[in-house]
């Protein structure tokens, strides 16, 4: 009898191997050759989960996307009394990839961004995570201010976050220094609407 192979677990074992291969290389080192050795399958196992490499893209980006916006969920649904400025300030916080153990991420997340500026189907992935995020963050502004215009409110603070990560990367700003800034921000978004 053939094995029986679960294809969504291997898809997200070849995603895993991209998102390596995309830290240590960036994503011009992402090779399906080299994906297929770093996942222990063989090429023909990704050629039969992926028709492209660039679907192959589209899905680890999707995949590691998916891994962050769990970790924010985990986060704000660990404290369910929390006040909408502190779930704002979690949120944030877990997005902007600053601790030394998102490190990673953060490289993998940069790279993606990067290579979006020149594939059209990683631009719309990306648009549409951006998407969800600010009518995250415009619900939780609108729930813990009184801003003006919470959705300007929230793409500026989705910008800063994601500026954030990158200065942290190149080391530009220590962590420290990152959070710092984003509270900062946060603060006086508060002070703002009060």
């Amino acid at each position: 009898m053939p094995k029986q192979v679960d294809h969504a677990t291997r898809r997200r074992v070849i995603a895993d191997a991209v998102c390596r291969l995309a830290d240590e290389r960036g994503l011009e080192g992402v090779t399906l050759r080299d994906v297929a050795a770093r996942a222990q399958v063989s090429m023909g196992a990704v050629q039969r989960c992926f028709h492209t490499k660039e679907e192959m893209l589209v899905f680890a980006l999707t995949h590691i996307g998916d891994r962050i916006a769990e970790r924010v969920r985990t986060r704000l649904t660990a404290s369910p009394a929390q006040s909408p400025r502190t779930a704002l300030g979690h949120a944030t916080t877990e997005l902007a990839l600053l601790r030394d153990e998102h490190r990673a991420e953060a490289r993998v997340w940069l790279a993606f961004l990067a290579q979006a500026a020149v594939s059209e189907p990683l631009a719309q992935r990306l648009r549409s995570n951006y998407a969800a995020l600010q009518t995250m963050f415009t619900h939780l502004i609108s729930e813990a201010t009184n801003p003006e215009d919470p959705p300007q409110e929230a793409r500026t603070l989705l910008a800063l976050t994601d500026g954030l990560t990158t200065h942290v990367l190149i080391g530009h700003l220590t962590p420290e220094q990152a959070e710092k800034t984003l509270h900062a921000h946060l603060t006086n978004l508060w002070e703002r609407s009060t």
